[in-house]
């Protein structure tokens, strides 16, 4: 087996994502880009994608990070909207550019199409949230644009299933694909339920950091295994178990927690560049099989698919949006009256990616009676330009449109003071915990040494409250800040002393390593406040 080029996917990916972040340029548009332009140099191997690889082992990693990130309580809150995109455009959206592409193409059949319909459905997970977090876009918006992608692959690839049984000739009804997308969706569902309290058992009772991260790295793998084996949905599965997991985080010990968030960072970033890559290179694949739709006839189903890919999201969206308030007094009594532009911003964040080209890679060559799969070739043709499309016009146009709309973005002085007064009654409860502790002569300190317990939790409480007030005005930092600066200059005079102490055999490679250590601990609590 050539790694070679697997090594260089990976390189070069990560390089860009890398370069990307210098840039005003989104990172996944970036990778793109490039992965069409190095498609097109002499000797770049074919990147095939395999679907038996994105599916099981690539879509799996990138939910959980993103469903350990996201935030069970905000997910809640916003049900209705989240479930509205993540099923009920999935599914509008299937039939809608389905029944397009069939008035579109001649003689394509009506099953075929709405395969593709499935196919295209889903906006992509990663593209969506990586523009909202750039562009500082409200909590709320969002908020729903994960939730939308964290559930919505699962919709898809049930709706996917249902439409190809009909379009190989399985005979499949209408009962039968209900029954199939309640079987996937509730199994899912009742799979990650089943699994996340044992697998937070074990995150709690494992006290090895070690342990407790490769255990972390399987979790996703497991979930998303064992649901697809009982025939449901390993993508629904993944993200009750994740979302279960981030929202008992706490209850982990922390130094899990540190090395936990540094390797699944590592994960998802080479993971993200190598996908976003991978999607540009797929050109001269798809391109080599296109055939008799060459030339503009094939630009222009591209063009009109991509018009009613983006059309559908609005006329779903708008809607979705403004009739259950119209319908439910007690939806607008709760609920702020929204304005046209939030909608509009949802609307147009619709970018696909990697699962739709991952599925559509998934069509069989034959149906069941041998035949080919009627216009498997075009299928992927138009899979290739809605997810480049998508990507491309959608997503550099995102950023400047949020900036038109005046779409209000988070607000730090509220929510550095929602910190502070969270911090502040945190410091009174530690406080009370102190002084019962100190109380008992089993918990005897020096003053000095007491002091040093109540200085630390001062600091740590003024610090944020500090962020709201005055800063230095040649550097511009706060007090805080320059204390942490000031310390982290000290730990760096401190470890080069002990690198110079171990050059001159003073102490030994261990030592060393056990002091750099305890300097390191030091420096990430320092960063850790700084963030």
């Amino acid at each position: 087996m050539d790694v070679m080029p697997l090594l260089l996917l990976v390189a070069g990916s990560a390089a860009i994502a890398a370069a990307a972040r210098r840039t005003p340029v989104p990172a996944p548009l970036l990778l793109v880009a490039a992965g069409l332009a190095v498609s097109y140099v002499p000797g770049v191997p074919d990147y095939t994608l395999d679907p038996h690889v994105v599916l099981p082992l690539i879509l799996p990693p990138l939910l959980y990070t993103a469903a350990t990130d996201s935030s069970y309580l905000d997910l809640r809150a916003q049900l209705r909207p989240v479930a509205l995109l993540s099923v009920g455009y999935v599914l509008f959206a299937t039939f809608a550019v389905g029944w397009a592409l069939y008035l579109i193409v001649p003689e394509l059949p009506l099953t075929a199409a709405l395969v593709f319909g499935a196919v295209v459905a889903p906006p992509d997970a990663v593209a969506a949230t990586a523009v909202a977090r750039r562009v500082g876009l409200p909590s709320r918006i969002t908020t729903i644009l994960q939730g939308e992608s964290l559930l919505n692959d699962a919709t898809a690839i049930t709706a996917y299933r249902v439409a190809l049984a009909a379009a190989v000739g399985e005979g499949a009804t209408w009962a039968q694909g209900i029954g199939e997308f309640l079987l996937a969706a509730v199994g899912g569902v009742v799979v990650g339920l089943v699994l996340m309290a044992p697998i937070h058992w074990l995150r709690t009772h494992v006290k090895e950091a070690l342990l407790q991260n490769t255990l972390s790295l399987l979790i996703p793998f497991v979930a998303y295994a064992v649901a697809e084996q009982v025939h449901a949905s390993g993508v629904l599965a993944v993200v009750v178990v994740a979302l279960y997991l981030g929202h008992r985080a706490w209850e982990v010990d922390f130094a899990t927690r540190l090395q936990e968030e540094a390797v699944w960072k590592m994960v998802a970033f080479v993971l993200e560049s190598a996908v976003f890559a991978l999607i540009g290179l797929q050109l001269p694949v798809v391109l080599r099989g296109l055939g008799q739709y060459e030339g503009a006839k094939a630009a222009w189903y591209a063009f009109a698919v991509f018009l009613v890919v983006v059309v559908t999201r609005f006329v779903w969206v708008y809607p979705a949006t403004f009739l259950p308030r119209l319908l439910s007094a007690r939806i607008r009594e709760r609920e702020e009256n929204p304005t046209w532009r939030g909608p509009f911003v949802i609307a147009w964040a619709g970018m696909r990616g990697v699962v739709s080209l991952a599925i559509a890679f998934s069509i069989p060559l034959t149906l069941h009676d041998g035949e080919p799969f009627p216009h498997r070739n075009l299928i992927l043709f138009l899979t290739f330009t809605t997810v480049i499309g998508t990507l491309v016009v959608l997503g550099l146009t995102l950023p400047p449109l949020i900036r038109l709309l005046k779409i209000p973005g988070r607000d730090p002085q509220a929510e550095t003071l929602a910190e502070a007064n969270a911090q502040a009654q945190a410091s009174r409860s530690a406080e009370q915990r102190l002084d019962e502790l100190l109380s008992d002569e089993r918990n005897a300190l020096p003053a000095p040494l007491a002091d040093r317990l109540r200085i630390v939790l001062e600091r740590r409480r003024n610090a944020v409250w500090e962020r709201l007030g005055q800063v230095n005005p040649v550097t511009g930092e706060t007090v805080d800040d320059t204390y942490r600066r000031l310390s982290r200059e000290m730990i760096s005079a401190e470890r080069e002393t002990f690198v110079r102490l171990r050059d001159a055999r003073y102490i030994d490679d261990e030592m060393l390593r056990t002091l750099l250590r305890r300097l390191d601990l030091e420096e990430a609590a320092a960063f850790r406040e700084a963030v």
